[in-house]
């Protein structure tokens, strides 16, 4: 919302200067956004007589002036305007100056050979008209050497301040001036009553108003013809004004319509009666009928948007924009004036379907004063008979009802200090709320308050509070520190949280970037990865694509790595953190960590190297990340069992499950199946993971925060190898266990380093060789220490795993 200071003073006797009223609307809730000077922008033009005009040698449609500008010598300038005479007085812009309607900075030139030291400039050179058929042409006395701007009148700030929806009632000045004034910072103007002097015409045309069921789309239509009036340039401190907010004037009547706009939020239009074809009726649009807007676009309507019509077909999109059919022109001496009341919430739907913005749309969305509509249409008709010649205004005529709410609301004024924190006497409360326009009745603790028309958007106790709490100074609200109820802040985060963000660390540290994808998956993916659950399809699908809520986070992430691979990136490395979907209960949803990586994208990095042969992913990659989240979320990986039972989506022979106890399922790892990555239209390699955050047990609760003792150890370890005859089939895994186990208090750590069949062993076993480190704490090993450790591992593993050791 955009106005000058002179236009507020219109409404507000004030002697504030420009930055106690910035920073008082402010404080009071309309927001100053910007504060702009045309004088900023215009201050170094003067004006300048014209000495001699003579014809330009070189040239016959130029002259060479000399002119006087109030400072020494007079000044040579080749000019091409029409009206350039000797004696004429307009405005001069020297070499230096910046042209704002040209987008140019003056410099010295030169025009068919002659020197030109700056220019004579037009009304739109300066930016103040679209008038460019000479230049400005001043009256005779215009001091020579005055700066222009303070000569015309144009050193007016603009004031833009940024209106929140709540507040329709300052979308014009006037209501900004009436909550200035209420806040004391001035007295209201008060307007006189316009009267009309009316006669009535049998001719003019009439308004219907035919909405079906839905009257409310527009209560009351106002409405009153003018007739025999001469339309043409607006006076010139409308224009001014209309120019200064960003608004470019047209002729009187339009500019007298957008004047009211935005002097007094009441959105009007004007048709010319004699384009005007029988009565105007509002009513709802028909499929395939179409309007050619003011704008000259052409909008479509249908049942939903609110149209006036005549017999000729649509004239008005209601309450948004007028038609070009009955538009004024400077030929109009006959018109309508309309002043309605239309449906906020249809006026928004309408802007919104047609996607067209107008200020009339602006206003009427947010809500406009009901009692003014008869009161603007006034005003409206009496600035047309004023400046536009007089002419005879029909009757006044009001087709339906203005609504008349009442809201009144049961106010205990002691809520002001209970909600806001302020001491205001009650007296101040009541002065601050009539001020505002409010209705107050009561002398107690508690009084009644009724809400002005304007003011649609106060309902309750809390509304007033907040009007009060304003004008008082929200500065004025005193500041308090909530207590402490803890001497110590816990923790915020909840334990799922924290193992989030340590698994994605983890995962990022290994070369992996996270993905976030949909929810949802296909059908058939549901029903690839375990799911396809009929309570988990979607009832109202974004697309056949996504219809069902995915049971795993897998599929999501094997095709984004396609669409990675289709772009020229084959070797990705994705996880994601996010939720899976078994039933629809609440125990069905569970929070798991995946990720996938594909060609050779290992840990260490992707891509071919000069010094070794790019190996693709494997199942130990995709175990070592599993390992590597469950590690960092506190689970015991030394601990834990792996077992071959992974979910049909993976390679049977290349994948597996990491569980603590035989149904605990910690993680599944693996090569995804051929036959899936096929049903997907996928390429591989690829490997995957899933790790459920929620099945790893919270850890204990220590009974102190401070460390153990620390156990350090001085003495050498030791290692050893042994190689196992096994059966082939033998997971590797049960030998390490059976080994490490035979002494937990010496074996700190078992490594199988070799795998072998062939020449020298049995059909159907193979050899497993592993090394195994002693690490002593109390003395140094001797030769039957180390024997006797030797042959309990011996021991263990051919109990465990019925393996020998190879000769």
């Amino acid at each position: 919302m955009k106005f000058t200071l002179s236009w507020l003073k219109d409404h507000l006797e004030t002697d504030a200067s420009l930055d106690e009223i910035v920073e008082r609307l402010t404080l009071i809730g309309l927001e100053v956004e910007e504060v702009t000077n045309p004088a900023d922008r215009l201050g170094t033009f003067k004006i300048a007589r014209v000495l001699e005009a003579v014809q330009h040698p070189n040239a016959d449609r130029l002259r060479v002036l000399k002119v006087d500008t109030g400072e020494g010598e007079p000044m040579q300038v080749v000019c091409g305007a029409p009206n350039a005479r000797t004696g004429l007085v307009g405005v001069f812009a020297k070499p230096g100056d910046y042209v704002p309607g040209l987008d140019v900075t003056l410099a010295v030139g030169k025009i068919r050979d002659v020197e030109s030291f700056g220019m004579m400039a037009s009304e739109r050179e300066l930016e103040l008209s679209d008038e460019h058929d000479g230049v400005i042409d001043l009256p005779e006395d215009a001091p020579v050497g005055t700066p222009y701007v303070e000569y015309a009148g144009l050193d007016d700030p603009v004031i833009e301040i940024g209106l929140t929806p709540n507040r329709p009632d300052c979308a014009g000045v006037y209501g900004i001036a009436r909550d200035l004034a209420a806040s004391g910072i001035g007295t209201l103007k008060t307007p006189q009553k316009t009267q009309i002097n009316a006669h009535s015409n049998a001719n003019d045309p009439k308004v219907l108003i035919d909405l079906g069921d839905n009257p409310e789309h527009c209560p009351a239509f106002g409405y009153r013809v003018v007739r025999g009036i001469q339309n043409g340039p607006s006076p010139k401190w409308m224009q001014k004004r209309l120019i200064a907010i960003g608004l470019r004037p047209i002729n009187t009547l339009v500019d007298i319509t957008n004047y009211m706009t935005f002097d007094q939020g009441r959105p009007l239009h004007v048709f010319d009666a004699d384009k005007v074809s029988g009565d105007l009726t509002v009513r709802h649009g028909k499929a395939g009928e179409e309007l050619v807007g003011l704008d000259g676009k052409t909008y479509a309507v249908d049942e939903s948007v609110v149209v006036i019509a005549d017999d000729n077909g649509l004239e008005s999109l209601g309450g948004i924009m007028g038609g070009e059919s009955t538009g004024c022109d400077e030929t109009t001496t006959n018109v309508v004036i309309e002043s309605a009341l239309w449906c906020p919430n249809r006026i928004a739907r309408t802007g919104r379907k047609l996607g067209v913005s107008t200020d009339a749309r602006y206003r009427f969305e947010r809500g406009v004063d009901p009692a003014y509509m008869v009161e603007g249409l006034e005003v409206a008709t009496k600035l047309v008979m004023d400046l536009c010649g007089g002419g005879e205004a029909s009757d006044l005529n009001v087709v339906g009802e203005v609504p008349q709410e009442e809201r009144i609301i049961e106010f205990p004024l002691s809520e002001v200090k209970r909600i806001s924190g302020l001491e205001v006497s009650h007296g101040e409360i009541k002065a601050i709320l009539s001020l505002l326009g409010f209705w107050v009745a009561g002398n107690g603790d508690v009084v009644k308050v009724a809400p002005p028309s304007w003011r649609p958007d106060v309902h309750g106790k809390a509304d007033l509070v907040e009007e009060v709490m304003r004008i008082v100074g929200i500065d004025k609200v005193p500041t308090a520190t909530l207590p402490r109820m803890e001497p110590v802040s816990q923790k915020v985060l909840t334990l799922s949280q924290i193992r989030r963000s340590s698994a994605r660390r983890a995962l990022a540290t290994r070369g992996m970037n996270e993905a976030v994808l949909w929810s949802f998956i296909s059908k058939a993916q549901a029903e690839l990865f375990g799911g396809g659950n009929p309570m988990l399809s979607l009832a109202n699908p974004i697309s056949s694509d996504m219809s069902d809520m995915r049971p795993s986070l897998l599929p999501g992430l094997l095709s984004a790595s396609q669409r990675n691979a289709d772009r020229g990136y084959a070797d990705v490395a994705l996880f994601e953190v996010g939720q899976v979907f078994e039933n629809d209960t609440e125990n069905g949803q569970k929070m798991v960590i995946s990720g996938i990586r594909r060609g050779t994208a290992k840990p260490m990095g992707s891509g071919r190297h000069w010094s070794q042969n790019a190996d693709n992913v494997d199942v130990f990659d995709a175990k070592a990340d599993a390992g590597a989240v469950l590690s960092s979320i506190g689970a015991a990986v030394d601990k834990l069992m792996v077992f071959t039972d992974a979910p049909s989506y993976y390679h049977p022979g290349r994948s597996g499950a990491l569980k603590m106890g035989p149904k605990n399922t910690l993680a599944y790892f693996g090569e995804i199946h051929p036959k899936t990555l096929e049903e997907l239209d996928i390429e591989g390699p690829l490997v995957a993971f899933e790790v459920f955050i929620d099945a790893v047990p919270a850890p204990k609760k220590k009974p102190t925060k401070s460390k153990g003792a620390l156990n350090a150890v001085d003495l050498m370890p030791v290692k050893r190898d042994f190689a196992f005859l096994v059966d082939a089939s033998l997971p590797a895994d049960k030998l390490l266990r059976a080994a490490k186990g035979a002494d937990k208090a010496l074996i700190t750590n078992v490594n199988l380093f070799d795998i072998y069949e062939g020449k020298g062993v049995p059909e159907g076993q193979r050899s497993l060789a592993i090394d195994v480190t002693l690490q002593p704490t109390k003395k140094t090993l001797t030769d039957e220490d180390i024997e006797a450790v030797s042959n309990k591992i011996v021991a263990s593993v051919q109990k465990a795993t019925g393996g020998t050791l190879r000769g």
